[in-house]
């Protein structure tokens, strides 16, 4: 828990980093817990609604963690979870923290490639999945020789190529001798998103919720508090819907809301945190601004929620405006990535909230600008964030990849590969991905400033920008544009646009280039894959 304090400055120097020598998430998140109260909530499409105290999550996970170990899977073997937000997947992550195996995450809408790398990658000696998922995985069986074992939800008889775990599960015992494991013994892999390359596999500690705490707690608005009901859309195979939410939730008891929406619906996402009161939720950058063009949200949320955050790229001021209008809250953002999450952060109730600013380093963190080798920059000064080596919540490796995870560091930093500058005050504002900075006529330009101004005109749904080559400036501002419904794109409208941007920001930043597209290309994380725009500004070019 944080220490008391009425402002960011007093937390921050009162905190203090308690991390046991030995320690395990499963029975942190599950036996720790009064058995009798509400852990999990979980909606179905069609209505129906399960709920799970959590003494059922520390009988469930203890009778799948038998069924582990009775299948010859032994403490460090990998299992992997290839299933949505439902009590399985919560009781699997459970189950194989307990017994010290390491959980390898898979979003459940992956195709063949995105599945054969990861399970190949890792080495997943077991999968757990669903029938969608056993489909897939009969698709490829032959090119992944190590997955011996697959265990399938929702089935009642064994197939010759998997085992059904509701029955296996009805016959195992509800007792289990959890693993003595160190807080530094792994425990999960959780794949980048792969923007720059082939993802990797982050191997994390069981340490690393703990590191999470602070960097959860201070951006929800001193988490948790009586009545706390936490929900994401967010899928729990990525970092932000499972060490975001579901298990600093179930550290603090804290019950969790799970629907499996196929889709995100931003209407339904109204009703959903009406119907069930949700307290706190982290939505991503991708999910308000659909939320945003939802009209008279009030009409179908008419309660002030206690805390909203959000992460993966900037808001803007217009978004905090609106997210202020609608919940009834200033949207704390934070930031962070798959190898050392929620490191910096916003909380309106003990600091001033800057709109585009990341915010400040959370307690417990040492955060920096750093050159590329590593030595600390004045305030004021573009250069890399950095984390000091050593932070609880930093991972331990690039899973079978030291090349990658030596050059992850410089001078006793983690660099995050983001570009940010920090202001006298400790405020860090961020600048783009490494690759994503655009220099236009000896400028250094950040996509988000200009992406938050573009979104803020009344034809533009969704925006993302890049660099695109220029013989005179080096490189040109470009902006892809999705209108929204019932506005066409034209040569007017582009120069209304670049227009409402140059008049703005400043003449050197607004897009001397507009596309009009139906869509952009995102990562299932929501973050724009500026690569993807790259490639189709390349064939637009090539077809001409």
């Amino acid at each position: 828990m944080l220490p008391n304090g009425s402002t960011y400055d007093e937390i921050r120097r009162a905190f203090e980093w308690r991390i046991p020598e030995r320690y395990n998430i499963g029975r942190d998140i599950a036996d720790r817990q009064n058995p009798g109260a509400p852990a999990l909530i979980y909606r179905t499409e069609d209505g129906t609604i399960d709920r799970y105290s959590f003494g059922d999550i520390a009988k469930a996970s203890s009778r799948f963690a038998n069924v582990l170990q009775a299948s010859g899977i032994k403490r460090g073997d990998r299992v992997a979870i290839l299933l949505p937000q439902r009590p399985e997947t919560a009781f699997a992550h459970t189950a194989i923290y307990k017994a010290g195996m390491i959980a390898v995450p898979l979003f459940a809408l992956f195709a063949e490639e995105a599945l054969v790398y990861r399970l190949v990658n890792s080495g997943a000696s077991a999968v757990v999945t669903d029938e969608l998922g056993l489909a897939k995985i009969r698709s490829f069986r032959d090119q992944v020789p190590a997955l011996r074992h697959i265990f399938v939800t929702d089935m009642t008889a064994n197939g010759d190529d998997f085992a059904a775990l509701t029955p296996a599960l009805e016959r195992a015992s509800d007792g289990f001798d959890i693993v003595d494991t160190k807080a530094d013994d792994p425990a999960l892999i959780i794949y980048t998103s792969g923007t720059t390359g082939p993802p990797k596999g982050a191997l994390h500690a069981h340490r690393v919720l703990l590191g999470h705490l602070p960097g959860i707690e201070l951006p929800n608005r001193l988490f948790p508090k009586p009545g706390d009901l936490f929900w994401t859309p967010a899928d729990w195979a990525w970092i932000g819907g499972l060490i975001d939410v579901l298990l600093p939730a179930w550290h603090h008891g804290v019950p969790v809301l799970a629907y499996r929406a196929r889709k995100f619906d931003p209407e339904e996402a109204f009703w959903l945190m009406q119907e069930h009161g949700v307290r706190n939720s982290f939505l991503p950058p991708t999910a308000l601004k659909l939320m945003r063009q939802v009209e008279s949200p009030r009409a179908r949320f008419s309660y002030d929620m206690r805390s909203v955050v959000s992460g993966g790229e900037t808001l803007g001021a217009e978004l905090l405006d609106w997210g202020q209008e609608t919940f009834g809250l200033t949207i704390n953002e934070f930031y962070g990535q798959t190898e050392c999450n929620v490191v910096v952060g916003n909380c309106a109730d003990v600091m001033e909230v800057r709109p585009g600013a990341m915010g400040r380093a959370i307690p417990g963190h040492d955060v920096a600008i750093v050159d590329d080798d590593g030595n600390p920059l004045p305030d004021g000064t573009q250069g890399n964030v950095g984390i000091a080596k050593g932070d609880p919540v930093m991972f331990l490796q690039y899973w079978n990849n030291p090349d990658a995870t030596e050059k992850k560091y410089a001078g006793g930093w983690l660099l995050t590969g983001d570009q940010a500058v920090r202001d006298a005050d400790g405020y860090f504002w961020y600048v783009g991905r490494d690759d994503d900075v655009i220099t236009s006529a000896g400028y250094r330009i950040g996509p988000g400033e200009i992406e938050d101004c573009l979104v803020g005109h009344p034809a533009v749904a969704m925006a993302a920008v890049i660099g695109v080559p220029d013989p005179l400036r080096t490189q040109a501002v470009k902006a892809f544009i999705v209108l929204k419904d019932g506005v066409a794109g034209d040569d007017t409208l582009a120069k209304g646009i670049q227009e409402h941007v140059k008049t703005r920001l400043a003449a050197h930043e607004y897009p001397r280039h507009v596309a009009f597209v139906d869509a952009l290309p995102m990562t299932t994380t929501g973050k724009i894959v500026r690569k993807d725009l790259r490639a189709l500004h390349d064939a637009e070019q090539a077809g001409r």
